[in-house]
């Protein structure tokens, strides 16, 4: 299936939620085989579809922790999880959604992801309302590529130290910090100046991460004292699709910083696509099955028509089943009109059709006339219906309930258009496989 990887913007606290937009989004498209299909910038209507849609959350919007967390499960933990890391937060929990990374680390604890529910829940409803209904979500720290480790020497009594690494996003406008947990801030000299997103990933397997802003010329200093002595390793996007006349500052601040390594748009993008970590989780878990209000919108003239359709259905068939009903009833006052004008004397009327016959076979008994399921009648029909078969290859004739049941010797051959002969003579005959014996009854 196809999928559409989007980067996204970072969140600016300076702007009310009731303002919030999403500008053009720089995204990359994938054909069913991992083949890049399409990549460039546009607006979120005119996005490209796909069968999944991986969104890259930015660095700064979203925390990485390590907490050992309570063994519950669904809404129990999704409960517990604010007290968990409320004490590593400067946000409210409450006011933020929590995700569980599926991969436990070595100690026994697990990596949540920490953004503000507010936003994730803007950014989701936005995507799903503009028809991109199977979502997932992925900090961006996740996408930075890992570094090679060197060989651990058998003697070492030690761990190495944890990996950092940083990389480097794009070039951003000036606007304040927005940090979810407790991060150093830029000196406020430097807040009016064009910032570089930084994302950064450290701790065991770089599960662990933040995101900041920082000027141009102070990248190469903070994250030397971020660093510390872990092993740093920073990467610089190069390659934004729709974004390279205005990021040639940010290529250069990021060519300044000793070690840079380039990271091009689409490898960050296949290894969001790879991450395992998905902070669609709990209320925004992918429902690719839920109708959103975009496809309602489109479903609406559709789902009317078959919904009158439907009506228009039920209505004519109990019409028609009135009609029908009316028309039997007519039909048995005929027939119960015509019984009791023929025999005055009848005085219950429960099968007019049948009582009918059976007086009518009445009648020609009593005047000598003979019934045409009599013994005579039927054996007469049956002497006309014979044809090439002989006479004398009836081996018994058999009269009961009204039927004639006949048995030919074995060594007479019946003909196919017996039952043909039979029927032109007004009998109805079969053949009984199981006995071999003809059964005739009065076809009337």
């Amino acid at each position: 299936m196809s999928t559409l990887i989007v980067l996204l913007p970072p969140r600016d606290p300076a702007v009310r939620s009731e303002e919030w937009h999403l500008p053009d989004l720089p995204f990359l498209l994938l054909d069913k085989r991992g083949e890049p299909q399409r990549a460039g910038r546009a607006a979120l209507g005119l996005l490209p579809r796909a069968s999944a849609t991986v969104l890259i959350v930015a660095a700064r919007d979203t925390l990485l922790l390590a907490a050992s967390l309570p063994p519950l499960k669904g809404p129990r933990l999704r409960q517990a999880l604010p007290n968990v890391v409320e004490d590593q937060l400067i946000q409210d929990p409450q006011t933020c959604h929590i995700a569980v990374d599926p991969v436990e680390l070595a100690d026994g604890k697990r990596v949540v992801g920490v953004i503000d529910r507010g936003w994730f829940r803007f950014v989701v409803g936005a995507f799903s309302g503009a028809g991109h209904r199977n979502v997932k979500a992925v900090p961006a720290m996740r996408c930075l590529p890992m570094p090679a480790t060197a060989p651990v020497d058998d003697e070492a009594t030690e761990a190495p130290p944890a990996p950092f690494i940083a990389g480097l996003l794009g070039h951003v406008v000036p606007t304040a910090p927005a940090l979810i947990g407790e991060m150093a801030a830029p000196s406020p000299a430097a807040l009016g100046a064009p910032r570089v997103e930084i994302a950064i990933a450290r701790g065991e397997r770089a599960a662990l991460g933040e995101g900041l802003a920082l000027p141009a010329d102070s990248i190469e200093a903070t994250l030397a004292a971020l660093a510390g002595d872990h092993p740093a390793t920073l990467y610089s996007l190069v390659d934004l699709p729709g974004d390279e006349p205005r990021l040639s500052g940010s290529r250069n601040a990021a060519a300044a910083v000793a070690g840079a390594q380039p990271i091009s748009f689409e490898a960050l993008a296949r290894n969001a696509l790879a991450c395992r970590f998905d902070l669609c989780q709990f209320e925004f878990a992918a429902q690719p099955w839920r109708l959103d209000r975009a496809t309602v919108r489109r479903l609406r003239v559709p789902i009317a028509l078959v919904a009158a359709s439907i009506i228009v259905s039920i209505i004519g068939v109990n019409v028609q089943w009135l009609q029908l009903a009316r028309q039997r009833d007519a039909i048995s006052t005929q027939e119960t009109f015509l019984l009791l004008e023929a025999f005055p004397k009848t005085t219950t009327v429960l099968d007019a059709p049948d009582q009918m016959t059976r007086n009518l076979d009445r009648l020609r008994v009593a005047s000598g006339e003979l019934s045409p399921s009599d013994f005579l009648s039927l054996a007469d029909g049956l002497a006309r219906s014979l044809g090439p078969v002989p006479v004398n290859g009836i081996a018994g004739l058999d009269y009961r309930e009204r039927r004639l049941e006949v048995t030919f010797k074995p060594e007479t051959k019946v003909d196919p258009d017996l039952s043909k002969r039979l029927a032109a003579n007004g009998l109805n005959g079969a053949i009984d496989s199981n006995t071999g014996k003809w059964t005739i009854r009065s076809g009337q």
